[in-house]
């Protein structure tokens, strides 16, 4: 078993595991979910918190980083899942949610953050200072974006103590919580990549960070995947040759891959091979556990009378419509077809409303409908025929809380073959 991130550049002569997947969700369920399916796995379950779910201010979660390290803790000690082989880390650490303020104070900001993210004991940090704040030009140079991932840094390497967190550099990606409308897929230059790595190579060597750049593991580049509300853009590796081949040259580094959402079992697998070792994964998390939840609360429509219901998808489409910015910048069209992709869309933004009160009572009580009963085999055959499968095969216990679990498994399985083949 490893443990240590800065092995993996290490590992691409096939001699080790050659991958890791990033769980970047903040719901508990996921978290469990990704315990239980990681508990026979060699490597580390690297688990991310996002500056927009997790920051000082609580992020759209309410939490810091300190309440969001506290969360997986005790989600480990109820599951008995050794806590050294728990990775943390912080995604698109920068200025983005202070954007709407100007750089000096933005910056600031996100320097607090970085130093609480790190003094919480996450050890993996992705600097991203792209975003431009209200009194930036639109597109930001890349030297002052590197010259922002330095100071990121240098905040990062104030609050260390013991064993210093390994950076992951590169901004080109959606910005946190995904695309709007438009898909962002073109692949990055070798070109690009290269002067990316230069400029923050300089920016951390002017900043006295020298030391620093040693522990940077990985760039975040696009390999041209992403997903929109609908359609998924697959990995072609013949796409991506010249951008891979870069390794070669910098034997010390990996890639990193975000919104690798939604990516075949095969696509995955040559990512890795590939050398992006770093496979990210959130929404199609979440997507999979709203998709049972939405299943559960069918087949209780089914099988109880009106009063006893949780009404789940009522709450939930009442608590879309009275916040509507998680979603309205990302769901065009009709009000037809909005309603529509609040449900039934890739980029799964009801993700943002779960942990919401009216929602939370109704998931509480449709899971308290079932509590002690065996759903009806024909209902999960026609609702979850995955779960079925393995429900009548002995495989898999006929409960709600494991239904929701081996459903969210199921997705980070083909990432976790992918990552140790």
């Amino acid at each position: 078993m490893f443990n240590d991130l800065s092995e993996l550049a290490l590992s691409r002569d096939g001699s080790g595991p050659r991958g890791v997947v990033s769980v970047c969700s903040a719901h508990p369920w996921v978290i469990e979910a990704a315990m239980e399916r990681h508990r026979s796995e060699p490597g580390p379950l690297l688990i991310e918190a996002t500056c927009n779910q997790v920051n000082q201010a609580g992020g759209y979660t309410g939490m810091t980083p300190e309440d969001f390290r506290n969360l997986v803790h005790r989600l480990a000690a109820q599951r008995d899942f050794p806590l050294e082989r728990i990775l943390l880390g912080g995604d698109h650490l920068g200025p983005f949610p202070w954007r709407q303020l100007a750089a000096q104070a933005a910056m600031e900001n996100a320097c607090l953050m970085v130093r609480d993210f790190v003094r919480a004991g996450y050890t993996k940090i992705h600097l991203d200072a792209s975003m431009p704040c209200s009194d930036d030009p639109r597109e930001l140079p890349g030297e002052v974006i590197a010259a922002r991932a330095a100071r990121l840094c240098a905040a990062a390497e104030s609050a260390a103590e013991g064993n210093r967190p390994v950076y992951v550099i590169g901004t080109e990606v959606p910005r946190p919580g995904g695309a709007a409308e438009t898909m962002e897929m073109q692949v990055t230059s070798p070109e690009a990549a290269e002067e990316a790595l230069q400029t923050h190579k300089r920016a951390f060597s002017h900043a006295g960070l020298v030391a620093a750049w040693e522990r940077v593991i990985a760039l975040v580049v696009q390999p041209g995947v992403e997903f929109g509300n609908e359609t998924v853009e697959d990995y072609n590796p013949e796409r991506a040759r010249e951008l891979t081949a870069l390794l070669d040259q910098h034997p010390k580094l990996i890639f990193e891959a975000h919104s690798t959402d939604y990516q075949t079992p095969e696509n995955l697998a040559a990512l890795v091979r590939d050398g992006f070792a770093i496979l990210k994964v959130g929404p199609g998390l979440t997507y999979a556990m709203r998709q049972v939840l939405f299943a559960l609360a069918a087949i209780e429509e089914e099988c109880l009378p009106p009063a006893q219901r949780s009404g789940l998808r009522e709450h939930m489409e009442s608590a879309m419509l009275a916040r509507p910015e998680f979603w309205r910048k990302h769901y065009p069209g009709a009000p037809e077809e909005q309603r529509r992709l609040r449900v039934h869309s890739y980029s799964d933004r009801i993700r943002y409303y779960w942990m919401q009160e009216d929602v939370r009572r109704a998931v509480d009580r449709l899971i308290a409908n079932f509590e002690g009963r065996k759903i009806a085999e024909t209902m999960l055959s026609d609702y979850l025929p995955i779960q079925y499968s393995r429900v009548r095969t002995g495989r898999l216990l006929n409960r709600t809380l494991s239904l929701i679990f081996d459903a969210i498994g199921c997705v980070l399985t083909p990432y976790l073959v992918a990552c140790r083949s």
